[in-house]
């Protein structure tokens, strides 16, 4: 790999490359994808007021994964994140961590104090939960049957 480096601005093909990256994962339900994609559209037509951050991480022009994340009203410093994705043909190569940092730099500035990851309690996703942990993330709840009976939804937090 060559050398990467991040952006935190949305730019105008980066719903379609959102929706390529979540795609290629096999980790999300056809009904997720759009999401993805609406919070970098709402983000194109609204800027900040959106209340939506992103860091992409890219070579070469080519964009090999990203965060998407935001502040919790009401709090003093929790944001939620709400999308980490890497292409498939690219994880397990430490861009998801580079990310995450990347992210974690930003929170530093805020005065932010934790960040909230949520994922699903499926066997598939194994590997999700397995990086959060691996990434100074804690399990602290488990809301049975969220998703669907017996996909449990699971929140992870780590402290800024």
């Amino acid at each position: 790999m060559n050398t990467v480096t991040f952006r935190t601005k949305v730019i105008e093909n980066d719903p379609d490359t959102i929706e390529s990256i979540v795609r290629s994962s096999g980790f999300f339900y056809e009904d997720e994808i759009p999401i993805a994609r609406e919070l970098a559209e709402e983000t194109l037509k609204q800027g900040d007021a959106s209340g939506y951050k992103f860091v992409f991480a890219e070579e070469d022009g080519n964009t090999l994964g990203y965060a998407a994340y935001g502040f919790i009203d009401g709090t003093d410093g929790s944001y939620d994140l709400y999308w980490i994705a890497v292409r498939d043909d690219l994880r397990g190569k430490g861009i998801g961590k580079a990310i995450l940092e990347q992210v974690m730099i930003v929170l530093q500035k805020e005065n932010g104090r934790q960040l909230i990851a949520e994922t699903s309690s499926l066997e598939k996703y194994l590997p999700t939960r397995a990086f959060y942990l691996r990434h100074e993330f804690s399990l602290v709840a488990t809301i049975p049957d969220f998703f669907r009976v017996g996909d449990d939804k699971v929140f992870y937090v780590r402290k800024v």
